[in-house]
């Protein structure tokens, strides 16, 4: 019995990962990007997003339930896995280290950016173009900002990857490998969306 709820669990660990806080991620990333076209691009997209109708409660069923969920059962993994690193050097070994490490990053990345942000906003400050320029303005915050935004990418990117297998969808040593370079492709091309996104708002 203990056994199905764990398989469960794992499961639906997996299935949030990918939709819908993959899912957010994307959408969010793509948002944040408008800030290469300048503020009131960005504005204008940060806008859009702040008064979708129903926002409070897509924001509590959609991203946050969900990503609660998918942090804490993650960080219970992270802290009873197995790692076979130091036994096996294989490059899957290593990607399920990163995973478990860069789960834990993650995790502090978007809880500082979510009190940074979403709290704030809540006793009324405004999310705009002004205020993420003020946030990164600070060296560290920027540097903090880069090793977040990238460790969040690799995360979903490589979890994507895991997500594929344990949902049955690649099963053969192809399938797997053709999957690897698709989702090196996405952390990639996400990261460069993310990046280039910060940077807009220190230039």
């Amino acid at each position: 019995m203990a056994g199905n709820r764990e398989f469960f669990y794992r499961r639906l660990h997996s299935l949030l990962g990918v939709i819908p806080v993959g899912l957010f991620l994307v959408q969010h990333l793509v948002v944040n990007h408008f800030a290469t076209g300048g503020e009131e691009s960005f504005n204008k997209a940060a806008g859009f997003m702040e008064h979708l109708p129903f926002r409070f409660v897509l924001e509590t069923f959609i991203i946050f339930l969900p990503l609660l969920f998918h942090a804490l059962y993650g960080l219970y993994i992270a802290f009873t896995a197995k790692n076979n690193t130091s036994r096996f050097g294989f490059f899957r070994n290593w990607m399920f280290t990163l995973q478990r490490v860069s789960g834990v990053i993650t995790l502090v990345f978007v809880t500082w950016h979510v009190w940074e942000t979403r709290v704030a906003a809540a006793f009324g400050t405004k999310v705009n173009f002004d205020m993420m320029e003020n946030i990164l303005s600070n060296p560290f915050m920027f540097w903090f900002y880069i090793v977040g935004v990238i460790s969040t990418i690799f995360h979903f990117a490589n979890g994507l990857w895991s997500f594929m297998v344990s949902w049955g969808i690649t099963v053969t040593p192809r399938s797997q490998k053709i999957a690897t370079y698709v989702t090196l492709g996405i952390f990639v091309a996400l990261s460069i969306v993310g990046v280039r996104a910060l940077l807009a708002f220190t230039i």
